[in-house]
């Protein structure tokens, strides 16, 4: 077993700590950095990223097939080679993710280790066989998916932010529980890709935090695209179904929806 003492520990390489490290070890501290899994965080590898990346083939699916309203002929419909376009979304986080690591191990005065950080002590970290200590610890740990507890919801398949970026094939039919900004964009996103899609909110507008005029606004875009909108719904039961998953509720106008994806 070793023993390091450091000026700082940084646990997780997400969005805030490769620059912090940057700021420490220009400081002239000796630092160390720990990463249990991918660097980049959220933001490189299930967030802004990939999900951006997506949006843009999708985009372009979209603009093609407008593509008469610029005077531009297209023969036959638009095709979507999910393959392809998965391959090009990995891409850009893996040389993202590549250029992180990359920098941080070539930062003077930074030692970087791969690990599942525990802490022993207020001022003591282990990282598999070694003991760290530091009079400053940040933690950068970021987030996952928090999957609510709905009736069923063990009981069937279901996609996270995260692991509907896995697909490589687009799904006949998407339902997206939850009507706030990242719902919307895969609901759109995927939309564009030529899946049906139903939105289903519990609120009785979409991105309730926003003003009702813009909700609206927001529900007739995605409404003129092909997109159901189902809000209001309450007791939302979700289970198997010979054709893949049947998500129940009740509208609060007492009118109860079952819905198959």
């Amino acid at each position: 077993m070793s023993n390091q003492h450091f000026d700082a520990i940084i646990i997780g390489a997400g969005q805030a700590g490769p620059p912090l490290a940057g700021r420490l070890t220009e400081a002239g501290m000796k630092v160390a950095l720990i990463e249990r899994k991918l660097f980049g965080g959220t933001c490189v590898n299930t967030g802004c990223m990939p999900t951006k990346t997506l949006v843009a083939s999708a985009y372009a699916a979209h603009l093609a097939r407008r593509s008469a309203e610029y005077g531009i002929a297209i023969d036959g419909p638009v095709g979507i080679d999910m393959k392809r376009v998965k391959a090009r979304a990995d891409a850009v986080s893996t040389n993202a993710r590549t250029n992180v690591e990359k920098w941080l191990r070539g930062m003077d005065g930074l030692t970087v280790l791969e690990g599942h950080a525990r802490f022993e002590g207020p001022d003591v970290v282990r990282v598999g066989e070694s003991l760290l200590k530091a009079p400053r610890i940040f933690m950068n740990v970021g987030g996952r998916a928090s999957v609510p507890k709905m009736p069923g919801v063990g009981t069937v398949d279901h996609l996270t932010n995260g692991s509907i970026l896995e697909l490589d094939t687009v799904p006949s039919h998407l339902i997206v529980v939850g009507g706030s900004y990242i719902g919307l964009e895969f609901a759109q996103m995927y939309r564009r890709f030529g899946a049906e899609v139903t939105i289903i909110e519990k609120g009785p507008r979409l991105i309730a935090r926003e003003d009702e005029d813009v909700s609206e606004c927001v529900r007739e875009i995605l409404a003129d695209e092909g997109i159901m909108v189902r809000t209001s719904a309450e007791c939302i039961d979700l289970g198997p179904h010979p054709d893949g998953v049947a998500v129940a509720l009740i509208l609060l106008a007492t009118v109860t929806a079952l819905i198959l994806a």
